[in-house]
């Protein structure tokens, strides 16, 4: 059961370190960081990711770090944890993919999009967490759009039919315009 909860608490770990390292290294003026470089890319260019390499390699340097001394100090346990921060951090990286890449089907995905392509489009000082918004609440950084203002340049293959127009069944959601930030 311990281990359960240890689980739980490094995914929500997880969460937290999601939010910390895109509000502190992610968009700070000035930034030459491996991850401000990557991630103001993916800013310029929405349907930029960076490389699966570089992930692996992040995720094993992450579990290198964590995952010895927490196995040290607290056994089974500390591996569970390590363990839900590692898989939370994958999902984190699938999550963050599909919501570039296509439709949201579910509540939670067409939520996620609006909250998360919000941040792209608006207010990249806001929504800053990608997978929960329990960060920005606690932080104030939540911002809860009614309707998301897509730039027709940075607009997702997803969100257009045809003609390149934006499919009239995302109109309450999206709206094509010039993007405030």
């Amino acid at each position: 059961m311990i281990e359960a909860f240890a689980f739980l608490l490094g995914a929500l770990g997880w969460t937290f370190t999601e939010y910390w390292l895109h509000r502190t290294l992610g968009h700070r003026r000035g930034a030459k960081n491996p991850f401000s470089i990557e991630h103001l890319r993916h800013h310029a260019d929405v349907s930029y990711f960076a490389p699966t390499w570089k992930k692996f390699l992040a995720a094993g340097s992450i579990m290198a770090l964590i995952g010895p001394p927490l196995a040290w100090g607290f056994g089974g346990a500390g591996i569970a944890g390590a363990l839900g921060f590692v898989v939370m951090y994958v999902a984190y990286e699938l999550i963050h993919r599909r919501l570039h890449t296509h439709p949201g089907r579910t509540r939670y995905g067409r939520w996620a999009r609006r909250h998360h392509l919000h941040h792209h489009y608006s207010r990249p000082h806001g929504n800053e967490g990608v997978t929960s918004p329990l960060w920005d609440w606690v932080f104030g950084t939540l911002e809860v759009p009614v309707q998301v203002q897509v730039p027709p340049k940075n607009a997702l293959a997803w969100m257009l039919d045809d003609a390149g127009q934006l499919k009239a069944e995302l109109s309450d959601e999206y709206r094509m315009g010039r993007s405030a930030a």
